[in-house]
């Protein structure tokens, strides 16, 4: 067991504080419920101070936003319950859309306001000439809350997001540099290596949310820049890395003598990878070791009549990918100690067209279904709570929608409901030992302190834990919130369980809904990402136009990110992640034949047109039969005729004057030998066993 660290005390003994303190002002003020004000301080609070102060304000705005719809959709509508049941669900419902549409800290503001309508309206339809006092007093309380957590958070020996950031990356630097070191030894699959990929993609995934908080925590917006480059880099490194692999492991695991030198140059290159970061200052000089392989890689290119044949394409290809992910791993080094260190230059060294894009991919039919179910569930227990004439069936509406909401976002997020029954089941019990056996001998507030400290600064310690984060914060929430705490002592047992068991019943509801209607799990997510990847492939390669190259290209890598944490860690190296790598080179590829083809001539642009054509059909079947397909022959037939087109137009020319045309025909031999390794990979069995995995 792990015992909490002096970070996670300090992290709980303040929210503790901060909580008291917004308990003694909003009773001090005679709030009608200042047990709100308590709550909210845990439910805003974070170990760090820009995740803190984020959240604060995105709150404030959500529950003003939200507190506003109550005041304008209850007096209207409260003699037309069903009607308004139906307003409820769809304000509820669109909101949660927007907010599951945006993948940054603001989500929270629509969140937040699609859960508050129903948690202000429906205990007010008994009584709606109080709904503008309810929503007003609501809006005060959280504001308190907030308000406390920020200052205690701020004051107290605040706690820097930055940090966690250079954790993090640090940890990304570990997982890189072992994936590295396994692909340039040729090898892509493996029980470890499949592991190390879906951490390093959830890792640059996670990096997206934290980079929205990081703004808040004083950081220079020129810092703030140089991170958003370092995710892209992140972000980049392992399509380039899969595209080394295949060339790799073609040149290394064949029959024919390996090419002089290029073990050797792998060998420092691995060395170079698992190297430490740079203790000088970035930008006050060039990395020599990153220069020297460039410029081995620059005396390994093969010329003349070797780039001609299958293996000179190979090696060319490899030495291509190879600097690409030198650049890429030298600029993340650089963007590193310029984060850490808050100071220096960067001149980036990896250029490339496909840099510079800014589209995510959602994938609007789940969002929509996602909210739809939500929207669902709203109307149906509401129909429950209207036909059944239970008098606190609101609470239990209210509890079902704010757990919908919560969990949206899962693939699977009946699991998680179960969690948040169970948390406030045993939150009722709590409540209750303290309700009625030991608030009736607290007479002062310091005595209320002192019998709330132990355990609420207990349960404080885990919520920094990930493992505990959710069950230990609700836990905290929900005690406070159904104590109910008064400027004088009020408690009737039989309120106190029936407005209570409404929640927890709202709660189990919403566990059976969601598991009747959302069974799919990460499966259903996983094969849509799929397919909607292969349409992408069958644009890149067709004729029809495309608006912005670069934000399809990060379009494509996004989405994949999305695909490497849904699938299982497994050793087979037709994985479906290596699959979704391929796929997305694919792409590139005939992204890359599609920009150069204007610029070629004699019988290259038509070899090049059959090539695309049959990638475009390939994947069109794909998509249509729902399922991968064999590759053609054909198509394999067509990539070597290209090849023989673009290495007979002068490949080899020497000429100065043909340097340009040149260039872009090694282009397009790299692009075709990119696209016939990724649609007909080679023996893909591992050069050697796997070294051991870094422990983390």
């Amino acid at each position: 067991m792990i015992y909490p660290s002096l970070r996670d005390w300090l992290y709980s003994i303040k929210t503790f504080a901060a909580a008291m303190i917004a308990l003694y002002i909003g009773l001090a003020l005679q709030l009608p419920r200042p047990y709100w004000a308590m709550a909210t301080v845990y439910i805003v609070s974070n170990p760090f101070v820009g995740a803190t102060r984020s959240k604060a304000i995105y709150r404030v705005l959500g529950t003003a936003l939200g507190a506003s719809a109550a005041v304008l959709f209850v007096p209207p509508f409260v003699e037309s319950p069903w009607i308004f049941s139906v307003i409820v669900a769809l304000w509820t419902g669109t909101l949660l859309y927007l907010a599951i549409s945006d993948r940054t800290a603001k989500s929270y503001i629509c969140l937040l306001a699609g859960y508050t309508l129903p948690l202000i309206a429906l205990p007010a339809v008994t009584n709606p000439t109080n709904v503008f006092d309810l929503a007003i007093t609501r809006t005060q309380e959280i504001t308190l809350g907030i308000v406390c957590a920020s200052i205690v958070g701020g004051v107290v020996f605040p706690n820097r997001l930055a940090p966690s950031l250079i954790e993090r990356t640090d940890a990304w630097f570990r997982d890189a540099a072992f994936y590295a070191h396994e692909t340039l030894s040729g090898r892509i699959a493996g029980a470890a290596i499949s592991a190390c990929r879906q951490r390093l993609a959830a890792t640059v995934n996670g990096l997206e949310f934290l980079l929205s908080q990081l703004a808040y925590d004083h950081t220079r917006p020129d810092i703030l820049k140089r991170a958003h480059e370092l995710r892209g880099r992140m972000q980049l490194l392992l399509p380039i890395m899969s595209s080394l692999a295949d060339p790799l492991i073609a040149l290394l695991g064949g029959k024919g003598a390996r090419p002089a030198g290029l073990e050797a140059l792998l060998a420092d290159a691995v060395k170079w990878f698992d190297a430490p970061l740079p203790e000088a200052r970035a930008g006050e000089q060039p990395d020599p070791v990153a220069d020297a392989l460039r410029e081995r890689i620059a005396a390994l290119q093969p010329h003349g009549d070797a780039l001609a044949s299958w293996d000179g394409a190979l090696l060319s290809n490899a030495l291509w990918r190879l600097r690409q992910a030198i650049d890429v791993w030298q600029d993340c080094r650089t963007l590193r100690v310029i984060i850490a260190r808050e100071e220096g230059s960067w001149r980036p060294r990896f250029r490339h067209w496909r840099t510079g894009g800014t589209e995510l991919y959602f994938d609007r039919g789940m969002l929509l279904f996602s909210a739809g179910s939500a929207v669902g569930a709203i109307i149906l227990a509401c129909g429950l709570w209207i036909t059944s004439g239970w008098n606190d069936g609101a609470g239990a509406v209210s509890l079902a929608a704010v757990a919908c909401c919560f969990f949206a976002a899962l693939d699977e997020p009946a699991p998680q409901v179960f969690k948040f029954f169970l948390a406030t089941s045993a939150s009722v019990v709590f409540a209750g030992l303290y309700l009625f056996v030991i608030l009736p001998h607290v007479h002062d507030f310091p005595m209320l302190v002192v019998i709330f400290a132990g355990p609420f600064i207990l349960v404080g310690t885990l919520i920094p834990r990930p493992q505990f984060n959710l069950v230990s914060m609700l836990v905290a929430i929900n005690t406070a919130t159904f104590i109910s705490i008064q400027g004088a002592y009020e408690a009737d047992f039989l309120v106190f369980l029936n407005s209570n068991i409404a929640g927890v019943a709202g709660l189990l509801y919403a566990f059976i809904w969601t598991r009747a209607t959302r069974p799919f799990g990460a499966e259903l997510a996983a094969a849509r990402l799929t397919r909607s990847s292969w349409a992408d492939v069958a644009l890149s390669a067709s004729t029809r136009p495309i608006d912005d190259q670069r934000n399809l290209a990060s379009r494509m890598l996004d989405r994949l990110m999305q695909l490497i944490p849904r699938l299982a860690a497994t050793d087979d190296h037709r994985h479906p992640s290596i699959e979704g790598f391929r796929d997305l080179r694919i792409a590139f590829n005939a992204l890359d034949l599609r920009r150069l083809r204007p610029r070629l001539r004699g019988d290259v642009p038509p070899a090049l047109d059959h090539v695309l054509e049959g990638v475009e059909a390939h994947f069109a079947l794909c998509i249509d039969r729902r399922a991968r397909q064999p590759v053609p022959e054909s198509l394999k037939t067509s990539i070597d005729a290209a090849v023989e087109r673009v290495t007979a137009q002068g490949l080899a020319s020497q000429s100065d004057s043909a340097e340009i045309s040149r260039r872009q025909l090694r282009d397009a031999l790299h692009a075709l030998v990119g696209l016939r390794l990724s649609l007909f990979p080679a023996t893909l069995a591992p050069a050697a066993p796997p070294r051991q995995e870094p422990a983390l």
